[in-house]
């Protein structure tokens, strides 16, 4: 059952209903109509997107207390677990409902006993002095043991490697989120090239999501003298994963800027000459900006499309309507 299952928006407020296994609950958060922007609300509902997952969990009464475990391996044997008062605690439920706890008490002598290892023996038959008390070491473990007692047995232990893929793109922009001296609001002709190159990092497992390293360079025409340098640190959810293409959300969370904007005006005591100013530095932002794109599966890597910058969280839209679109290729390395 998903953990959020209900978000509705009733005059000015929004009711999130949380449903789980054991407990049910409602929040209201009421939003005051003169702050609360639209981008603020889609950043609001995002969070809630990103954050609609659960673990198979169920309530389970120990001696006299009773405590919610949850289920990594279920098979012929099952491995539960949970942390309870900031201490990982690990269980192994056996065909018959027994739960046995696994334990790692410290003996007399200050060193741990690894208790553990002798029940898993006993329960496996299988040499257990190299398994580790920790959720990955021991779904290993039981893992191997499922497989060997089940022919049907659809094993988790699914290892994941991180891919690379080298990208390289190019498009227009408007500089959406930089003020032009010239100008109230830049405008569709001040639309500037800028060239880039992308590394990404994928998981063979997690497909959906991934990180990104960007390094662009915009130019700058008569309308708006604006140049600059920029290092991107991003993240990508894939709302749509196929084979052939996907479609995903992109955040930009951290950039580091080198700009020089140059301005010309008219000397107030001579009209006949024109001053020129030049400005530049380096600064470092964490602004949240927000994009889409899309990859389409062609030869060994991907044609890409983003429109980027079409709103951020934490800086102003300088623009009237943000113009930001990127063509590409990345390649699988």
């Amino acid at each position: 059952m998903p953990l959020f299952q209900c978000l509705r928006v009733i005059s000015g407020k929004i009711d999130v209903l949380i449903n789980s296994n054991y407990s049910v609950k409602i929040f209201t958060f009421t939003i005051n109509p003169i702050y609360f922007t639209m981008k603020k609300l889609i950043f609001i509902l995002s969070c809630f997107a990103f954050c609609s997952f659960s673990y198979a969990q169920q309530t389970y009464t120990i001696g006299d207390k009773t405590i919610v475990l949850k289920t990594e391996v279920e098979g012929s044997l099952d491995l539960l677990w949970n942390s309870i008062d900031g201490q990982f605690r690990y269980f192994i439920k056996t065909k018959d409902d027994a739960l046995l706890e696994l334990k790692n008490t410290k003996g007399s002598n200050n060193k741990f006993q690894e208790e553990y290892k002798q029940t898993l023996s006993d329960l496996t038959q299988m040499d257990a002095s190299k398994v580790k008390l920790t959720t990955y070491s021991l779904k290993v473990f039981i893992d191997n043991y499922n497989v060997s007692k089940d022919v049907n047995y659809t094993t988790t232990n699914t290892k994941s490697n991180l891919k690379l893929r080298l990208g390289i793109f190019g498009g227009l922009t408007n500089n959406p989120f930089v003020k032009n001296p010239n100008s109230t609001i830049n405008t569709d002709s001040e639309a500037v090239p800028f060239l880039g190159a992308e590394l990404e990092v994928v998981s063979d497992k997690i497909t959906r999501h991934s990180g990104f390293l960007n390094l662009r360079y915009t130019a700058s025409n008569d309308a708006f003298e604006y140049s600059s340098t920029q290092l991107a640190l991003g993240y990508r959810y894939r709302v749509i994963h196929k084979e052939a293409f996907n479609i995903y959300a992109q955040t930009k969370f951290a950039t580091l800027t080198n700009a020089k904007t140059t301005t010309r005006f008219i000397d107030p005591n001579d009209a006949t000459n024109i001053i020129v100013s030049e400005n530049s530095g380096t600064t470092f932002d964490v602004p949240l900006i927000f994009g889409i794109g899309a990859d389409i599966k062609l030869g060994n890597g991907y044609l890409t499309f983003v429109y980027d910058s079409l709103f951020a969280i934490l800086i102003d839209n300088e623009a009237g309507f943000p113009i930001d679109l990127a063509i590409g290729y990345k390649f699988n390395l």
